[in-house]
Order: C-alpha cells, then sequence, then structure tokens
C-alpha cells in the first residue's frame, strides 16, 4: 500500500514559478514510477509528467513541456513537480500518482495509486 501526500500548490500570477511536492509512504518507492496529472474546472483529468523509479528518463505533456520538470528523490520518498512559467490555463487540482508501470502513468488508466491533490491557481 503507497500513500500519496501532495503539498505546494497556491495562487501565483501568470509567469510565476511554484514547486509541487509528493510524499510517498512504503518502503517500495523506488520501485513505482512517478507521475502528475491535473484536472481544471469542467474538464477531463489530464496527463502532466511521469517519471520511472530510476529517474533515469522524465516524460511530459505537450502543454507544459519546457516549462514543468519533473524529478524525485528516492532516499526522501518525494516526487517534485517544479512548474514555471506558469499560465492562467495551468489553472488545476494537480494530483500525484504512482504506478509499477510508467506507460500506466501516460495513459491514466488504471492507475494503482492516487494523491488527493493541490490546488494551482495563475491569475493573469
Amino acid at each position: 500500500q503507497v500513500q500519496l501526500v501532495e503539498s505546494g500548490g497556491g495562487l501565483v500570477q501568470a509567469g510565476g514559478s511554484l514547486r509541487l511536492s509528493c510524499a510517498a509512504s512504503g518502503r517500495t518507492f523506488s520501485t513505482y514510477a512517478m507521475g502528475w496529472a491535473r484536472q481544471a474546472p469542467g474538464k477531463e483529468r489530464e496527463f502532466v509528467a511521469a517519471i520511472p523509479g530510476s529517474g533515469s528518463s522524465t516524460y511530459y505533456a505537450d502543454s507544459v513541456k519546457g516549462r514543468f520538470t519533473i524529478a524525485r528523490d528516492n532516499a526522501k520518498n518525494t516526487v517534485y513537480l517544479q512548474m514555471n512559467n506558469l499560465k492562467p490555463e495551468d489553472t488545476a487540482v494537480y494530483y500525484c500518482a504512482a504506478d509499477l508501470y510508467l506507460n500506466t502513468l501516460r495513459r491514466l488508466y488504471g492507475i494503482d495509486y492516487w494523491g488527493k491533490g493541490t490546488l494551482v491557481t495563475v491569475s493573469s
């Protein structure tokens, strides 16, 4: 069982930055691929970024590529999402996710574990 707790959300002006953190419980953190997804009001949840257990590669949605960076610290059981040059359309609840398979995170289907989310609001 893995529990995920997100933090770091808040209100920021367009062009600003935020760093989200996701702390995971359990001793097997490094075996899980980790990812971030978001859901804006009235819209479906969408993939944002993912990273395998080794941290050797990263994957991003086209809408955030070049602005967001996902990273993980396996010693701290934590995954991060650094968000730069934020835009009003980035406003959403951001969810942390964990799964044994990276492609499952990218498809957002059948994911093993989800956090409860943290709200990011970007004002224009």
